[in-house]
């Protein structure tokens, strides 16, 4: 959005974004009558008319415009041009080491291309699409890993995974965020899985390579802390004699011998 520039129905949200600070994230209230007003909306977005409206609203970041339009009015072809020269700003940023400025420009590139966007987009608009946007998910993905923000990392590969379940960048990072979060199993998956299709690639072999070795260890260090904790099996302690039974036992034996004896002179 574009402030100065905004559509009628959108001055209630200018008025409310003008006031944020960048990366801050708001629950804005609208009243009709700086909203859709008494007609609302029957296209996209519906709105019912005299309707409040409530926005959950994240600035991203603001400068000034390099397009000249609002993204609203442009053609596809101008959004994902927008999005390419905001996607090859933050690859700039990102080799200077600037990493939250890097990744502004990454979230502004995809904010050309929101959800509402991409529905109406297939074949070769959506491949475009995708060229653009996919690799700006990918880049936040490796800025997270370097601040060691590892869930916001794997979020961002789930998003790449979700369009192409085989992408081979978004497997291993989001296998790398999983083993620094010790989800090693997890992270063995994506790795076998990217190197299915990367087969030469050092950078997975290595990581498999790791993460075996880890294992390794953790088994050794469980085997230590085991070893003994239960010590030695006892072995079994000699039975006393109980003398008062053995006595027992031999005036009964004595008693049957005599017994017997005497009925074989009876008989």
């Amino acid at each position: 959005m574009i402030l100065g520039k905004e559509k009628k129905e959108m001055t209630g949200l200018a008025i409310g974004v003008s006031n944020m600070k960048s990366g801050e994230r708001a629950l804005l209230h609208v009243g009709w009558e700086l909203g859709y007003g008494k007609e609302g909306s029957f296209s996209f977005p519906n709105v019912p008319p005299l309707a409040d409206i409530s926005y959950e609203v994240e600035l991203i970041g603001f400068d000034e415009t390099k397009e000249g339009k609002a993204r609203g009015d442009m053609t596809v072809e101008e959004r994902i041009g927008a999005a390419d020269r905001r996607k090859m700003d933050g690859n700039a940023l990102f080799k200077e080491e600037k990493l939250e400025e890097a990744m502004q420009q990454y979230e502004m590139a995809i904010a050309y291309m929101g959800d509402d966007f991409m529905f109406q987009l297939f074949g070769k608009y959506r491949d475009m699409a995708l060229a653009v946007k996919n690799p700006c998910h990918l880049n936040i993905a490796a800025s997270l890993i370097k601040l060691k923000r590892y869930e916001e990392a794997i979020g961002q590969c789930s998003i790449v995974l979700a369009e192409d379940e085989n992408n081979v960048k978004a497997l291993f990072r989001r296998g790398k965020a999983r083993a620094e979060l010790g989800q090693t199993d997890a992270a063995r998956e994506d790795f076998l899985k990217a190197r299915k299709f990367a087969p030469e690639d050092k950078a997975i072999a290595r990581e498999l390579r790791l993460l075996a070795e880890h294992d390794k260890a953790v088994y050794q260090k469980q085997k230590e802390i085991y070893k003994g904790l239960f010590g030695p099996t006892p072995e079994p302690k000699p039975k006393r004699n109980n003398w008062l039974i053995v006595i027992w036992h031999w005036l009964l034996s004595l008693f049957y011998s005599v017994f017997r004896r005497e009925r074989h002179k009876a008989d």
